[in-house]
């Protein structure tokens, strides 16, 4: 009962705050980053544990930085998606610039489906815009919350503009109904999640240590011989972000196994290894470890 009314008075206070413009609610960022940095430590043990692990070259000094600027962006980032209720799509615009779109122009003009792949870099939500900056239906595959109450919030937000989330359960499903409609789809993937210990079906090294990875992004590009592109996100300033479309595989159909999900994992490797402060560090990426084989 407690959880539901708390959920309720978030909703009620989230909808009346985001009524502010950004730079006024950027102020609340500002307090949230001292919260969650000096006041509750949230998961700071994991951060620094996944920042050695990832870059041991760098001095504690540099990883001190990373994890202070990280915290600052994450304080942001939870700024943004909520702003997301009240953000109009003329704003949203203005805020998310895209590189190369011709490269999904060239594709929808030879009728071809695509799969995108991003990772929890910076504001990978605000991709929900490219709904009306191509002709291509997007449909951004995720995975439920445990808590459906936030998990349809999140679902509301991200449906702005016709965007189509699709749990990751059904989307074959949907790639086979957009077919048979002739609707062209993007289907865009945050690669980096963790998959649970059972679905665990490849490993591979990704900063510096062993990584077990989904390899859903292959599997249905192959299947339906999609094109595979990679979303590259930088941020200009607080609050701009530029997102540039890199064709990975243009006919994927018959490409050795592994080989999309090595790319696009090294790909996003190298993206964090620029700007490292921009990853979600907080994420138990590694908390599966690969079993060791005896003999």
């Amino acid at each position: 009962m407690l959880g539901t009314i708390g959920f309720y008075i978030f909703v009620a206070v989230n909808w009346t705050i985001t009524l502010l413009p950004l730079r006024v609610l950027y102020v609340f960022s500002d307090l949230l980053y001292l919260v969650l940095y000096y006041i509750l430590s949230y998961r700071k043990k994991v951060v620094y544990i996944n920042l050695r692990n990832s870059f041991p070259d760098k001095t504690e000094k540099e990883l001190h930085l990373i994890a202070k600027k990280f915290y600052k962006h994450l304080a942001d980032l939870f700024i943004e998606i909520l702003k997301q209720t009240h953000m109009s799509a003329e704003e949203h615009k203005r805020r998310v610039t895209f590189s190369n779109l011709d490269v999904l122009e060239d594709l929808l003009a030879k009728n071809r489906d695509v799969v995108a792949v991003l990772g929890h870099y910076n504001n990978w939500e605000w991709l929900s815009i490219l709904t009306i900056c191509t002709g291509y239906k997007l449909s951004p595959i995720y995975k439920p919350l445990q808590n459906k109450k936030f998990d349809n919030f999140l679902i509301g937000i991200r449906k702005k503009y016709g965007t189509n989330p699709v749990a990751m359960s059904n989307i074959i499903r949907d790639i086979i109904k957009d077919r048979k409609n002739n609707v062209r789809t993007i289907s865009a993937l945050v690669s980096d999640q963790t998959p649970a210990i059972t679905e665990i079906r490849y490993w591979t090294t990704f900063l510096n240590q062993e990584t077990a990875v989904y390899t859903g992004t292959e599997k249905i590009a192959i299947k339906y011989d999609m094109a595979v592109v990679y979303f590259q996100i930088d941020k200009i300033k607080r609050g701009y972000y530029n997102m540039t479309v890199e064709l990975l595989f243009d006919h994927t159909a018959g490409l050795p196994e592994h080989l999309i999900t090595e790319t696009h994992v090294k790909r996003l490797e190298k993206t964090i290894r620029e700007k490292p402060e921009y990853w979600v560090w907080s994420h138990r990426r590694w908390k599966h470890k690969k079993p060791v084989i005896n003999g």
